[in-house]
């Protein structure tokens, strides 16, 4: 006769429970057989199912029961909980990198709205050649007031680079060789007839000529002046 363990519950009549809960059955037959080293160190450290009494054995199977019931669901409870915490991890970092998202567009377009209103304003504020009181002659501080009532705040100073480079301020300057003429230089300065009639006398008139030249060619007053960095004329 051989004996089997097997955890949990018995598998013949006479069964034996270890020391740590596990059931041991007996049985006759074509059972594996069991090594006897195996077998007798086994043995020592169990207690028959026969040898408990009759009353007490059911209770000792359902305890045994009950135990590797509680392990089981134990165990699924450490799973369940696990796999929930890892949903909850990528759920929270989905949700992160949605709103980093959100506050990065919200960021973008409150930027690009105030850039706009920027843009407006300066524009609102430029005002035409023809507004200006026409004088017999100007200061250099009166016309460059002029141009900053007519060039926008942002491309000013860019401007106003150019126009110290090319006449110092001088509207009425003449360059003998080449013919360029006024505050910026046109070449001819005929050119800025496309501004007003008064080109050779009216400071304004040179100054918004110059603005449309500068944004046609070159974008604005300052990719001008970036051109004329490189190249000492534009």
């Amino acid at each position: 006769m051989s004996r089997i363990s097997v955890r949990g519950f018995a598998v013949a009549s006479a069964t034996a429970v270890t020391t740590v809960g596990a059931v041991v059955g007996v049985a006759a037959g074509s059972a594996p057989a069991v090594d006897d080293n195996n077998f007798e160190a086994t043995a020592a450290d169990t207690t028959l199912l026969a040898d408990i009494p009759a009353g007490q054995q059911a209770q000792v199977q359902t305890a045994s029961l009950t135990q590797q019931a509680d392990a089981q669901a134990s165990a699924a409870d450490a799973t369940a909980k696990k796999s929930a915490e890892e949903s909850a991890r990528i759920q929270a970092a989905k949700d992160a990198k949605t709103k980093k998202q959100a506050a990065e567009d919200q960021l973008a377009k409150e930027r690009q709205e105030k850039k706009d209103k920027e843009e407006r304003a300066s524009r609102s504020e430029v005002r035409s050649a023809s507004s200006f009181v026409a004088k017999s002659s100007y200061t250099v501080a009166e016309i460059q007031a002029m141009a900053r009532q007519i060039v926008p705040a942002d491309q000013f100073q860019c401007f106003s680079n150019i126009v110290d480079h090319e006449s110092t301020w001088n509207y009425q300057v003449s360059n003998p060789s080449s013919g360029a003429y006024g505050l910026v230089q046109a070449l001819p300065g005929s050119k800025m007839a496309s501004a007003g009639a008064d080109w050779q006398t009216n400071p304004a008139t040179q100054i918004k000529w110059g603005l449309s030249y500068m944004n046609g060619r070159y974008g604005s007053p300052c990719g001008a002046w970036s051109f004329w960095l490189e190249h000492h004329s534009y």
